[in-house]
Formats: C-alpha cells, sequence, structure tokens
C-alpha cells in the first residue's frame, strides 16, 4: 500500500513538473543571429565600452529559450538574465501588426512624474505602468548554464530586445542583449537582426531619444551616456 501511494506521489510530481521543449526556431537560424554578435560588437554602438562585452539570447514565438550566449568572460554575469528577459519582452509584446522594442515600452511604463521647470507640473504615470510586474523571469533558471529550452519568461522595459520577424512578417521570437547601456544594448540587437534578416516589422521599432529635460512620452526612451549614444 505504502509503495503504491509512492509511486502516485512520484506520478503527480512528474506532472507538475515543466517538461523540456524544443526551440521552434530552426537551429540554423538561430546560430546565424548569434554568429552576428561577434561582428557587432566591434561597430560603434555607443555606450561604456569598446568592443562591448555582451550577452545575447534568443526565444521562440512560445517563449523557449534556444540559447544565450556571451562575447568573452568579462561580460557581466547579471546581464544573462536581463539578456533572456529583453529577448521575451520583445517577442511578448509584438505581434503582425505591431514592433514593439524594448526600448519602446520604456515611456509606456514609468511612474508620474514632476517637472519642476514647468510650475512645478506634475504628469500621470504611463499607461502601461505596473507592466514591469507582469511575466516575472523565474529564478530557477538565474543560474548559469541553465534554461535552454525552458521558458524563463521576464519582462524588461529599456532598450536592448527586438522581436525577430521573419520574411512575410510574422514573428517568430525575440532577440535579447545586455551587457553595456540600455541604449547601445538597443543599437547592437537591431543591427544583429538586420544583419540574420530578419527585420521585416510592420514599422519601426528604433529607438526614439527623449530631449534631457523631457517628460517620458509615447515611445521615447532616454539617453543613457550623453554625447555616446547612437541612433541604428
Amino acid at each position: 500500500m505504502k509503495i503504491k501511494l509512492l509511486l502516485a506521489i512520484l506520478g503527480l510530481i512528474a506532472l507538475a513538473s515543466p517538461s523540456h521543449a524544443q526551440c521552434a526556431i530552426p537551429a540554423n537560424v538561430v546560430t546565424n543571429i548569434q554568429s552576428k554578435l561577434a561582428t557587432v560588437v566591434q561597430m560603434n554602438n555607443g555606450g561604456l565600452f569598446s568592443p562591448n562585452h555582451m550577452w545575447s539570447a534568443v526565444v521562440d514565438r512560445l517563449g523557449v529559450l534556444c540559447s544565450v550566449m556571451s562575447t568573452d568572460s568579462d561580460a557581466w554575469p547579471g546581464s544573462r538574465s536581463i539578456a533572456i528577459a529583453k529577448a521575451s519582452t520583445a517577442n511578448d509584446f509584438s505581434n503582425k501588426s505591431l514592433a514593439l522594442s524594448t526600448a519602446n515600452l520604456y515611456s509606456f511604463t514609468q511612474p508620474a512624474q514632476t517637472q519642476p521647470t514647468r510650475g512645478p507640473t506634475t504628469f500621470p504615470a504611463g499607461s502601461l505602468y505596473g507592466l514591469n510586474n507582469s511575466n516575472p523571469f523565474n529564478p530557477a533558471f538565474q543560474a548559469q548554464g541553465t534554461g535552454v529550452g525552458e521558458v524563463p519568461g521576464g519582462i524588461i522595459t529599456f532598450g536592448g530586445g527586438v522581436a525577430l520577424y521573419d520574411v512575410s512578417g510574422n514573428v517568430i521570437g525575440g532577440l535579447g542583449v545586455s551587457g553595456d547601456t540600455a541604449c547601445a544594448d538597443h543599437a547592437i540587437a537591431f543591427r544583429m537582426r538586420h544583419l540574420a534578416l530578419l527585420d521585416k516589422t510592420p514599422n519601426s521599432d528604433n529607438i526614439v531619444y527623449l530631449d534631457n529635460n523631457e517628460v517620458p512620452h509615447d515611445l521615447g526612451h532616454r539617453h543613457c551616456f550623453n554625447g555616446h549614444d547612437i541612433t541604428p
């Protein structure tokens, strides 16, 4: 009786455990995307470092992590999870009708702002304020070497994540990079996607910079490092 009960419990645990999934993006396509990282980090992407020290992650349309890699051993370890979350975010909030990079989500998710130079005037929170509390990153996949074939999730609303579009304009997944300023991260992801020929977006999802004294609004993103930020 005890043996039967133990087997039943183990069976329930097995059913409750998430299953390892296969990435829906063909392996050669994932390899092609990730191969662009080494080339792009040598370009002028702005940011703190040259070449940039980056993590890059690719997820498929269901959020399954296909690949996560770094350019070198000096890339920030914490940027691994951020890259995965950026890829997931861009994939989660883009479709055939609208492409949204993580940079495009910056202003929409900001709290209420006070602008002292105008009175002072208080501006309301962005219409998507609180979005950062949705789709949390699964801490089980925080450790190096984990997460591939799983759905780590995560949400990041600053630059560095873009959706991947095939030649027919369908979203096949997301690309996220992290390891420098958010503005440099965006430039690198944007350029990688272009070189991989996966940028058939229905609209431009490029970064749009706010002026230094401008209150966040619409698709605007703060400058990260004045005098160094670029628009790819």
